[in-house]
């Protein structure tokens, strides 16, 4: 009998999970303990549990394996991972997702999707983790090209700034992580956040603001507004959108 049918979690039409069973709050404390497990180091991130076709054995994975080269900080469902997924499907890719029935929800996604798509959608996994607190835990210095911060939590009270995913010293972790021309994507509806998100990455040394010109050539900023379940909400309510995306440079001396 197939899973959509035994299951009720499924869609017998789509045979992917239904978001209503795997519903969370719309945001989680960062700051908070949470009991996950975490890797030691970027060396221990265990690529076979998460990319099977690609690593079916851990003695594949070695210092010249290919790694992980894109992360979705606060995934949310994986709608912006699922579209990158085809649209880069030689780049492994990742989504981080604090709350446990969200992720859950995403890994369920992406094992029907590679069931009903032979070949597609082995290169995106995700991860339940803090990304707050574990990001050197999973990547190396220099090894991301792209971070993409969709719709985070805008904490509006003052006193919750220090919550927010875009900060100064946040910035310095992901400048770590990223290569040299690396990009940061962050959109959001809430312009006071907008326009934080925006000054932290103006202001910070090792970030650059996109031109124009190449805003305009990028294909993953059109995803920005569009692939996300907020950022269609936001489209079907008539709402505005910010977003900030800027370039790692490297550091002057």
């Amino acid at each position: 009998m197939p899973e959509s049918e035994a299951n009720p979690t499924f869609s017998k039409s789509t045979g992917l999970p239904r978001k209503r069973f795997y519903r969370a709050r719309a945001h989680s404390n960062p700051l908070s303990d949470s009991h996950f497990p975490v890797p030691v180091s970027p060396r221990h991130v265990d690529y076979t549990a998460h990319f099977p076709e690609l690593f079916p054995s851990s003695d594949q994975v070695d210092s010249s394996s290919k790694r992980i080269q894109f992360a979705d900080v606060g995934c949310g469902f994986g709608g912006l991972l699922i579209s990158l997924a085809t649209l880069f499907p030689e780049t492994l890719m990742v989504g981080m997702e604090l709350r446990d029935k969200v992720t859950e929800y995403v890994k369920e996604r992406i094992l029907a999707l590679r069931v009903t798509n032979p070949g597609q959608y082995r290169n995106v996994s995700v991860f339940r983790t803090n990304s707050m607190k574990y990001i050197p835990n999973y990547f190396e210095k220099g090894q991301l090209s792209k971070m993409f911060f969709l719709f985070p939590d805008p904490h509006f009270k003052e006193k919750n700034h220090r919550r927010r995913v875009i900060s100064p010293h946040l910035l310095d972790e992901y400048a770590y992580v990223l290569q040299v021309g690396g990009i940061v994507y962050t959109i959001t509806d809430v312009e006071e956040l907008g326009e934080w998100m925006k000054a932290c990455l103006e202001q910070h040394p090792m970030f650059e603001s996109l031109t124009h010109e190449e805003l305009e050539a990028d294909p993953v900023v059109k995803l920005l507004s569009t692939a996300t379940e907020e950022g269609q909400k936001v489209a079907r309510n008539g709402g505005q959108t910010f977003q900030a995306v800027y370039r790692r440079i490297a550091c002057s001396s």
